[in-house]
């Protein structure tokens, strides 16, 4: 039975605990508050010198919450509504941002998410399922590759871009490359991903499948994938927002500016705002918006992913 004084010390280490945690998130949450914050101020709240956290103070007191300044000014500026009689809300947006960067990113995120569910699905039950000549080869440079960052490889496929764009190959298309660029590199993770799932399945159920007379086929669509379904979605969801964050690869491999995806619109737009500290924060606040619903609505499946995926096989 353990003494008080052990039961003490083990009180106040889970509160230093507790507490070291609480400072680690407030620490964190920090610079996205502070982006938050500054995207409902206005242009003379931003630009004050010395700089206030909250626009909130008069003339004769620092702090009134009746005087607040909040406003969507730069909202209006980055999203660009105009009236629009045909549209469903009455408006339409006309910010670059939203009507070209947008969608780009959408088709690039939705296509390579597709085709790495699709090739890692594949090549995870292949690992998990078959014992082939070389198989642990291949499982350890999927595993290197993984190391290697996009950054170095990124001049080899500029090059490869450029010769292809001279070609004048009636098949090649600068979003076709981009897609088949993103799936090569977030493949090797998400292989190891699908195989982790793929190892929890157990294979007794395959095999009384086989018995019942379901083809391998049958067997694999009916039985494995359905099971393996959290962890083909995890996958997708992974390789959803890494693309949408990605800049670097769709600033470089794209020389169309009207096929460059949404981290390049922010690069552009920062360049022509570089004052307007709230109409960039404002636009940030947007683009982060739809991967932190993502992630909230998703997070356990997110979580699956990287304890299953990284643990099992």
């Amino acid at each position: 039975m353990p003494s008080p004084s052990t039961g003490s010390r083990r009180h106040w280490r889970g509160l230093l605990l507790n507490g070291a945690l609480v400072f680690a998130c407030c620490f964190a949450l920090l610079p996205i508050a502070t982006t938050l914050l500054e995207s409902f101020k206005g242009e003379r709240d931003v630009t004050r010198r010395p700089p206030i956290l909250f626009p909130c103070d008069t003339r004769t007191s620092s702090f009134d919450l009746s005087a607040c300044r909040w406003t969507v000014e730069g909202y209006d500026r980055a999203l660009a509504p105009k009236p629009a009689a045909h549209a469903l809300f009455g408006f339409i947006l006309t910010s670059r941002m939203f009507t070209t960067f947008l969608p780009n990113t959408l088709l690039y995120a939705t296509v390579t998410s597709a085709l790495v569910v699709l090739l890692a699905g594949m090549s995870g039950y292949a690992f998990s399922r078959y014992r082939f000549r070389g198989r642990q080869a291949l499982l350890i440079g999927i595993l290197a590759i993984m190391g290697v960052p996009l950054l170095t490889n990124l001049v080899a496929l500029y090059q490869a871009g450029a010769t292809l764009r001279k070609s004048a190959l009636p098949i090649y298309n600068d979003r076709v490359f981009i897609m088949v660029v993103y799936t090569g590199f977030f493949l090797p993770l998400s292989v190891w991903i699908a195989k982790g799932f793929m190892d929890a399945i157990p294979r007794e159920l395959e095999e009384a499948a086989l018995i019942d007379g379901c083809s391998p086929v049958g067997t694999l669509m009916r039985i494995t994938m359905p099971l393996a379904l959290p962890g083909l979605t995890s996958v997708f969801l992974l390789s959803f927002v890494n693309v949408w964050n990605e800049f670097i690869a769709g600033y470089l491999l794209i020389s169309k500016i009207e096929l460059r995806p949404l981290m390049y619109g922010l690069y552009a737009f920062l360049g022509q705002n570089i004052v307007n500290v709230h109409v960039v924060a404002a636009i940030c606040v947007l683009i982060a918006l739809p991967m932190v619903l993502l992630f909230l609505f998703a997070r356990r499946v997110f979580f699956r992913a990287m304890v299953e995926g990284a643990i099992k096989g």
